[in-house]
């Protein structure tokens, strides 16, 4: 089977996430890195851009480029991914929708509920595919917990518990570093800092799990470094459509934690856990029963479950293969639509744009209610309320 062509904006050289798409998209042979607009220094980015083997006429030195340069070619790539700086996203996402390419975006989608709603709106009127990483939702475990919930082995889900919690910011001298000062800056990180930025990851993956969405929330934001303007910890209690009650913490300083996602369900037959700091196991306690390790890899697991794991129990994974799960989930989706078929129930499972509006909606909530004393919020988007 021919690959699918694949090209990349933002994510130059010494960025974070840079890697993890590159390493994630060409993981199992489904897509070919044929462009790039990889830097914001655009001579920089040509040259990094070549370095990775791009060809001289697909290494851009904008997006705006890329965009002219890619809309006009008959091998033109399949699918763009936008990782670049948030406030960037709205403008390179709707560019490339209306220019008619399916899209990957780095959360957050956009930087206000009008922007999301307008990209929802378009993907849909474009009837193409909008994606939104949220990359943690690839584990194979995490995939099987949401296969547990929905074949009902837990029962009715009373709660869930989520955290993403690190200790990576706890430094107030670090006032001036450029690389986490912008993260509490307003102007460029929005109106939220550590739920924006992390929070929202295992919001998301308490959704995700669950198969339900977040109606209302209480948060208390705090500034534990009275220098940041945002917010460096949170605490948010929230409520579920399907009667789920759910706790959220989140932090960025948890002085002793490295990562710090986890999250945790309580059913009426059962409990999981699962941390993505030791991605391999799962823990379930089914009522009147014995805790249960469920290792990845071991026979008779979710279809969900066996078509995101790559190597044999007992051996380590990482993000970049849960990204890769996500790149999987992309390549079976066009190829379904381009063979006029439907696409493997089991990859039918990539964050989509929705799923970063409902996101948007949860952010300015948090916001809202910290500012607040905590009252509770709706947070549905408008369009969905």
């Amino acid at each position: 089977m021919a690959k699918l062509t694949w090209g990349m904006i933002g994510g130059g050289a010494g960025s974070q996430i840079g890697p993890a798409h590159r390493l994630g998209a060409g993981l199992d042979g489904h897509f070919a890195f044929a462009a790039g607009a990889l830097d914001h220094r655009a001579a920089d980015g040509v040259a990094y851009g070549r370095s990775l083997g791009l060809p001289d006429d697909r290494s851009y030195g904008t997006w705006q480029d890329m965009l002219a340069g890619e809309r006009t070619r008959s091998d033109r790539v399949d699918l763009v991914t936008v990782a670049t700086p948030n406030a960037t996203h709205f403008a390179i996402t709707k560019a490339f929708l209306e220019a008619g390419f399916h899209v990957l975006c780095e959360k957050p989608l956009t930087m206000t509920i009008e922007e999301a709603e307008e990209i929802v709106r378009l993907a849909a009127a474009c009837d193409l595919i909008c994606a939104v990483n949220y990359g943690y939702s690839g584990y194979p475990l995490v995939r099987h917990m949401r296969a547990m919930v929905a074949r009902g082995d837990l029962g009715r889900i009373r709660l869930v518990k989520a955290e993403f919690a690190h200790g990576h910011h706890a430094d107030a001298t670090d006032a001036d570093n450029p690389r986490i000062r912008w993260r509490y800056d307003p102007a460029q990180a929005g109106v939220s800092a550590q739920f924006a930025d992390c929070g929202i990851h295992a919001l998301h993956m308490a959704c995700f799990v669950t198969g339900q969405a977040v109606t209302e929330l209480s948060a208390d934001t705090v500034s534990c470094i009275a220098t940041r303007e945002l917010e460096d910890d949170a605490m948010v209690n929230f409520r579920m459509d399907g009667g789920t009650v759910g706790r959220l913490w989140t932090s960025s300083i948890a002085l002793g934690n490295q990562h710090g996602l986890s999250l945790q369900l309580f059913g009426e037959k059962g409990g999981l856990r699962w941390a993505q700091e030791q991605p391999n196991q799962l823990y379930h306690m089914p009522l009147g029963g014995r805790l249960q390790v469920i290792e990845r890899g071991e026979p008779n697991l979710s279809p969900e479950a066996d078509r995101a794991t790559r190597v044999t129990i007992g051996h380590a994974e990482g993000m970049p293969l849960a990204f890769a799960n996500l790149y999987a989930d992309l390549a079976e989706a066009i190829r379904a639509r381009e063979e006029g078929r439907a696409m493997d129930p089991a990859a039918n499972l990539y964050p989509r744009a929705e799923d970063g509006l409902r996101s948007m909606a949860a952010i300015f909530a948090v916001a809202q209610s910290g500012r607040n004393a905590g009252a509770w919020c709706d947070a549905r988007p408008p369009m969905f309320r």
